[in-house]
Order: structure tokens, then sequence, then C-alpha cells
């Protein structure tokens, strides 16, 4: 692996624990925090502590709050911002961009106004040059464990094979395993759509019903995401995979899940504004809930689950209400278009 420099711009729980993964590589690592005082602590202290609490990074690790100097004269851009921010912080870095870097986009998420996906905005934002050559990486993968060394298997996403190879080659660690993919709009939308599933999912679990009820809905899930992605022009397997139904049954399933929590925390009764008033991080399906729904309508895909997420979140049907909607409606057979 050669020397060429990374900055990693974004440094909540998952950039945090992609630059530490580059740094313990030995891949020089540069890790921008829009929060000069979290840079600051990871420079004092060698620890995330707002983001990634309790987990030593690599003391090859820098940190820095200034976009010049993160990004300038970086080889590869790893863009791991919030999704509803990527477009102001790329365009931000794009100013600093070499002409030959190379773009790894880690963020998942549908902008509310423009119901773009993050390929697309970055197509808007980035140089045409950089833009075309573009990766997106997106899986399985929860921050902290990716930090602490679990085998984890992840997919990155190119329009062209060589640059999802070369990222394929930078990511590639014994612990950590990269697959390659052309459909980016496949990866692009499993990774987005599946936190909207995670919600019901956990709202479900909040409300007491067991292991059936979880199963059917990612089952289910799963047929609503590939039916947009589809529709979109995505590859049907890319659904079955790890940026499909990897990403969807770890993020459905595991305690660490943010937008699983939400739901949780819905099913037991909490009012959604006291729930994400008391998280640190972003629990990017609240946001993606409102884009997914208006994406389904604008293409005349029918999305019952995301359809029930979003009356849960923005229209005041209660938890237990949602649930029943979804069991009570009409009967079906099970594959549908």
């Amino acid at each position: 692996m050669s020397a060429a420099r990374v900055a990693v711009v974004g440094a909540g729980a998952w950039g945090t624990a992609l630059a530490d993964l580059l740094a313990r590589k030995g891949v020089p690592t540069v890790l921008w925090s829009h929060e000069a005082d979290v840079a600051e602590t990871i420079r004092a202290d060698g620890v995330n502590a707002r983001y990634l609490p309790g987990v030593p990074l690599s003391p090859e690790l820098r940190a820095s709050s200034s976009m010049e100097e993160a990004v300038d004269g970086a080889s590869w851009i790893v863009s791991v911002s919030p999704s509803h921010v990527v477009r102001a912080v790329m365009a931000d870095a794009g100013r600093f961009l070499s002409a030959d870097a190379t773009v790894v986009s880690a963020s998942k998420g549908i902008e509310n106004q423009t119901l773009m996906s993050m390929d697309e905005v970055l197509a808007d934002v980035l140089p045409a040059g950089v833009g075309a050559r573009t990766v997106y990486l997106s899986g399985p993968s929860f921050a902290l464990e990716v930090a602490q060394g679990h085998p984890t298997a992840v997919t990155v996403a190119s329009h062209r094979a060589d640059a999802a190879e070369a990222a394929q080659e930078l990511f590639q660690t014994p612990r950590f395993r990269v697959y390659t993919s052309r459909d980016v709009r496949g990866v692009e939308l499993g990774g987005a759509l599946k936190n909207v599933i995670a919600i019901a999912a956990g709202t479900a679990e909040g409300l007491g019903f067991g292991h059936n009820t979880r199963a059917a809905l990612i089952t289910r899930g799963l047929a609503e995401i590939t039916r947009l992605g589809v529709a979109a022009g995505a590859d049907p397997r890319t659904f079955a995979g790890l940026a499909g139904m990897g990403d969807l049954i770890l993020t459905c399933t595991g305690s660490l899940s943010r937008n699983r929590t939400v739901g949780f925390e819905l099913g037991k009764g909490r009012p959604l504004d006291e729930i994400l008033g008391g998280m640190q991080a972003v629990a990017e399906g609240v946001r993606t809930a409102r884009s997914a729904r208006d994406l389904a309508a604008r293409m005349g895909i029918e999305m019952p689950i995301v359809e029930t997420v979003h009356a849960m979140l923005y229209e005041g049907m209660a938890a237990r209400d949602a649930v029943e909607a979804l069991m009570l409606r009409e009967p079906k057979a099970e594959h549908w278009s």
C-alpha cells in the first residue's frame, strides 16, 4: 500500500473508526472535525471522547478542525458527515481537492429537499473529474466494533472498476474485508433505506413484540427496499448482499443501532423530540423517512412500512396503531410489484 495521504472528513463515530483503521494500517491520515474541541481532545488524549468514547486511537492519527489543513494535498478524501450536511461540507472540502484525488463516501441518507442520495449530491458539488471516480462504502459495520477490531465485511461501489479496486486495497485489512461492486444506485439506496426499516423494527421491540414480528418487518422491509431500488435502476442482487440484507439485519437487530434505538423508545411511549435530544449522534432514519416516503410517491412505488414510519414520526400516529395498520392491510401475494 502506498503512503498516499487520506483526509477523513467527519469525526463522528464512523469517521473516527475509519480514520483509526487507516492510521493503524500505516496510511498517513488526518481526521477533520467540525468541532474544534473534538479535534483537540484527539490530539491531546488520543481518544474521541464525544463520539467514540473509551476507544484508544492510533498515535499516528492526526486530527484538525481546519478543512484546508486536512484536505489540501490528500490523495483520498473520505466523506463521513451526516447526510443532511454532506452537500455543504463537501462543497467546502472541494475548494482544496487535488485534481487527481479520489473521494470515498461513507455517509448514508437521502436529502429531504432534493430527494438525492449521496452519489447525486456529490456529483452536484464535486469537480466533474473527481465526481466521476467517487466510491461509495456501505455494509453492516458498527463503528465501535470496527474500532475494536471485530471482523467486518463491507462493499465499495463505483461506476469505475479501477476506483473501486483502489478503494478496496486502501481499506482492506485482516479484520476489515472489502468487496467491490459496480451498482452504486443499489448500494446507496440499500444503505439509506435500511435505517427507516430499523425504526419500525425497534418500535415493534419496544412494544414488547417478539422475534416473529421483527423477522416479518426485516423481510418485508427488504422487499420494499428492493422494489424501490429496482425501479430506480439498481441490480436486485445487491439487496441480497452486504449493502442490502446484511446492513438491514445489523441495523434492525443490533443494540448499537441508533435507528433501532429511536424506534424502541418510540415503542415505549417516549416523544421523538425527547429521544433525539438525548442522542449525541445522528439517527439518519428519522430524516430519511421523509425522503423515502416522498421518493416512493414520486416514483409510484408502494412502501407501506416506510409510509407507516413516516406517519408515526411526523403525523402523530401512535406506535401500537402503526403496527396494527401494517398487519391489517389488504392481504396480498408475497411477491408483487
